[in-house]
């Protein structure tokens, strides 16, 4: 019997013996799914940088605030001004939240504009009352802007506080911004200079409709106008 005849009886005498090819390898799959892609080297260099910058602001800001509201020591009193130029305007710190101190005092600020004519005349704009511009922005609003009810205000008071110092000359500087962008918004023309003009009237006692003046029975107000103070030039 050759063996090719050999073969064949075998495969006749195990019929129920099924051959079956090997499963191919795969490879196995995690239980969190796919792999999240990694960032390039220069990718993770950009977010690597912005952390160290964003740590360092923090850090900055929270020791020049400590410093700032910690009692005067050799530091402060040595590194005052970077001290102040950093704090003010906008991370100025105070205590009224826990003692707060009611304003006796009703401000009216206005601004006007002035611009030189190509005559060489000077061309002085109307009065804008930015005071009612914020009481409009506020009222019949729910949710009312910090923005709108105290920058102009506590821009004033701070400046009214000030005596002669840098720190005066700097929110003179702050208020003419705000005055110049107002009347930018507004339908004033190109101009250089603003001026503002200040009325304050005493806050009425409870159930009294005004304060009056005992002598005249007039109401008690005074207004304070403010010399011009240069801009840049704006232009609509």
């Amino acid at each position: 019997m050759s063996n090719a005849d050999h073969e064949c009886s075998e495969n006749e005498k195990s019929p129920g013996i099924l051959v079956t090819a090997a499963p191919p390898e795969t490879e196995p799959v995690s239980s969190g799914g796919a792999a999240p892609p990694s960032l390039s080297l220069p990718a993770e260099l950009t977010v690597a940088f912005a952390t160290v910058l964003c740590v360092l602001a923090a850090l900055t800001h929270v020791c020049l605030v400590f410093l700032y509201v910690a009692p005067s020591n050799t530091v402060s009193q040595r590194y005052g001004k970077q001290i102040d130029a950093w704090i003010y305007p906008y991370f100025e710190q105070n205590w009224q939240l826990f003692a707060p101190n009611p304003e006796s005092v009703r401000w009216r600020i206005s601004a006007r504009s002035a611009a030189v004519a190509p005559d060489g005349s000077r061309q002085v704009g109307e009065w804008l009352d930015l005071t009612a511009v914020d009481a409009a922005a506020v009222r019949h609003t729910p949710f009312p802007s910090h923005t709108a009810q105290n920058m102009l205000r506590r821009a004033w008071a701070a400046y009214d506080q000030q005596s002669t110092s840098e720190r005066r000359r700097m929110l003179q500087e702050y208020l003419a911004n705000i005055a110049a962008e107002r009347l930018a918004a507004g339908t004033q023309p190109h101009f250089e200079a603003v001026q503002l003009r200040v009325v304050s009237m005493p806050i009425a006692p409870p159930g009294s409709s005004a304060p009056t003046n005992v002598s005249s029975g007039s109401a008690l107000s005074s207004a304070r106008y403010l010399p011009w103070w240069q801009v840049e030039s704006h232009d609509r």
